[in-house]
């Protein structure tokens, strides 16, 4: 009895009154007492052997819906990395495996993967988060550079990087975000943050307000097509070589057929030789 209440986390004589409960409602009794032991009666054992085999049952008929299940995979990430490194190399993959559904699921912060129903998720970052029951697998490395309008980047060219950056809005990604503050002692700069610093969680969104001239971003090469065009300007003189692409998921759910496919297929994509 002590036992089953420790596994059930309720009190031994909560567990006490619920058998003598189910022995009213059986009709007989399922236990032998004792002063000192507890034993199955005969009528005990039967059925503790029906119920052992519907539970072998039950969890049967649940391996089989989780492996009908497993061909559709949702992964969490941001649209920004979606649309522009994701989107042009997807059709690769559903022609590789038109039996796996792929849903998509935009993602500005890494969120409890089960509780948002996500089997996967990619996030930009140096890979340092504290997640004890996550795997956190490098995808490919992605130096974040200072990124700023085109006028501004001219600015920066004739008046110099440190006298240009402290009239700059500052835009983040998130609160606490510390890619900046990692920045600016790349750069042998004193951090100081200022009041009008700006969290823009979308990256899409954020990379338009850079072009806009509402201030100035961390971003990575996926902005190549703005950078070659003139629209934005990259400084590339401080580079933050620690960060990159992660994949994130459950531990343990790599062993999915669908989900480690899925996660081979990306590492080959990002890593090809």
């Amino acid at each position: 009895m002590g036992a089953a209440a420790r596994e059930l986390n309720l009190t031994k004589g909560a567990i006490s009154y619920q058998v003598q409960q189910l022995e009213d409602e059986l009709g007989f009794e399922v236990f032998s007492r004792s002063k000192r032991n507890l034993s199955l009666t005969e009528k005990g054992v039967d059925l503790l052997q029906v119920a052992k085999d519907l539970f072998d049952k039950v969890e049967r008929e649940i391996v089989g819906l989780r492996q009908q299940t497993s061909s559709r995979i949702t992964i969490g990430m941001a649209t920004y990395f979606a649309s522009r490194w994701l989107s042009p190399r997807l059709m690769h993959f559903i022609t590789e495996h038109p039996d796996i559904g792929l849903r998509i699921q935009p993602l500005v912060d890494l969120m409890d993967l089960r509780a948002n129903d996500l089997d996967l998720a990619v996030r930009w970052g140096k890979g340092d988060w504290e997640e004890k029951t996550m795997e956190v697998e490098l995808i490919f490395p992605c130096p974040a550079l200072l990124t700023a309008s085109r006028e501004t980047g001219q600015k920066i060219i004739t008046e110099g990087i440190e006298n240009v950056i402290r009239r700059q809005t500052l835009l983040h990604d998130r609160d606490g975000s510390q890619a900046w503050r990692d920045w600016f002692a790349a750069a042998g700069f004193e951090w100081m943050p200022g009041s009008n610093d700006l969290v823009i969680p979308d990256p899409n969104v954020r990379v338009q307000a850079v072009i806009d001239g509402q201030g100035i971003a961390l971003y990575d090469f996926l902005v190549e097509d703005e950078v070659e065009a003139g629209r934005l300007y990259q400084y590339q003189p401080v580079r933050l070589d620690a960060y990159g692409y992660y994949l994130v998921y459950q531990r343990g759910v790599e062993s999915t057929s669908a989900i480690k496919i899925f996660r081979d297929w990306i590492m080959q994509e990002a890593n090809p030789g």
